[in-house]
């Protein structure tokens, strides 16, 4: 047993999110959104080495020495997989000039959650269903994107004959094939890039491929142009709502290319997922809101047209068609008591509608 399993157990019986290492502080976890220590004692520089090198291969260890940070997935025995992240930093009290290690550790559930647990509308189902074009889920660093995403592809797995091509760095969760045959490749191991993998990917007869994040021009053209070859492709962008991932995609490219760009991607966008989470009122979990933007001649107009800014406007219409705005999503949560009025107000957009919505519930509250 290594010694970081320890840390492992108090993290999972916690039913935390997220281990926190760093040389100078006491370990600490992330659970319901909120950071606290697991123990008074700080982690000093040969503490920190003995519980981040007992867990490598040599190769990784002298990737992290060489390049200065290293991403891997960490199985502990079949109680949970960790996606790591290991990389240098200032250390509490020590010489700037001194590099410190640190890491985090993010926990994937070894169970993979269905759309029906994660309580997602049924508009991500028929989503999951599409046979081509380009969805892309996006939010912030822990917002669920990566759960969210793999419950999409389980429901693929469990009602359809595909070959689903997963490309991530790290491979987070494992999917059992079931009527689906999934093939998972790791950037850095299968594959020297998520580019390289990406455009191999059209040789490997995929019906379905998921990329883990999107972070260049290279990789952004390249979804697009597989979405265009009758593929369906998931990916991910650090993005905070529809219209700004839609600008994001745009705006990493020469302004010559943008026109091209615009055309590929008014095409094959089939749907776009905004999502961010939310503590329970209760205290007890969290809950993902979720911006959906479903792709019509509509939004391929204003795609084409560089109007992004009416997508919001488009989406509040378009509940027919399941969309819906961040905002809207918040105000079904605090109608049915799911948030507080704090988070709600802290997590909208648009903060005088949803102070106004919480106003009205007040005084609705209040009545005889």
């Amino acid at each position: 047993m290594a010694r970081i399993d320890r840390l492992f157990d108090e993290l999972l019986t916690q039913k935390g999110s997220d281990l926190h290492l760093g040389v100078g502080m006491p370990p600490m976890i992330r659970a319901r959104g909120e950071l606290a220590t697991l123990r008074p004692d700080p982690i000093d520089d040969a503490e920190m080495q003995s519980l981040l090198f007992e867990i490598l291969t040599p190769q990784q260890k002298e990737k992290i020495e060489g390049e200065l940070d290293l991403d891997f997935a960490y199985a502990y025995a079949d109680k949970a997989r960790f996606r790591a992240n290991y990389f240098y930093k200032v250390g509490v009290g020590q010489s700037a000039t001194r590099p410190a290690l640190g890491a985090v550790f993010r926990t994937i559930p070894t169970k993979v959650l269905t759309l029906e647990d994660l309580k997602t509308p049924d508009v991500v189902r028929r989503i999951s269903d599409r046979k081509q074009g380009l969805v892309l889920v996006t939010g912030p660093t822990g917002s669920g994107k990566s759960t969210t995403l793999a419950a999409m592809i389980d429901h693929i797995n469990k009602t359809r004959a595909a070959h689903v091509l997963t490309i991530e760095d790290p491979v987070e969760f494992v999917h059992t094939s079931q009527r689906s045959q999934i093939t998972h490749r790791e950037v850095g191991i299968h594959a020297s890039s998520f580019g390289a993998a990406m455009r191999s990917a059209g040789r490997e007869d995929p019906n379905v491929i998921l990329v883990g994040e999107l972070r260049t021009n290279e990789t952004m053209k390249l979804a697009v142009q597989l979405a265009s070859f009758g593929v369906l492709v998931f990916a991910t962008v650090h993005t905070n709502s529809a219209a700004a991932t839609i600008d994001r995609i745009i705006n990493a490219f020469p302004a010559e290319e943008q026109p091209q760009v615009r055309g590929m991607l008014a095409e094959g966008l089939v749907a776009i997922v905004a999502q961010q989470l939310l503590k329970t009122a209760d205290g007890k979990g969290r809950v993902a809101a979720l911006e959906i933007l479903i792709g019509s001649s509509a939004v391929s107009a204003m795609i084409r047209d560089g109007k992004t800014f009416q997508i919001p406007s488009l989406m509040q219409s378009g509940q027919a068609q399941g969309m819906q705005t961040m905002d809207m999503a918040i105000e079904r949560f605090l109608v049915s008591k799911t948030v507080s009025p704090e988070v709600a107000l802290e997590k909208a957009t648009d903060k005088e509608l949803i102070g106004r919505v919480i106003q009205r519930l007040k005084d609705a509250a209040a009545a005889p």
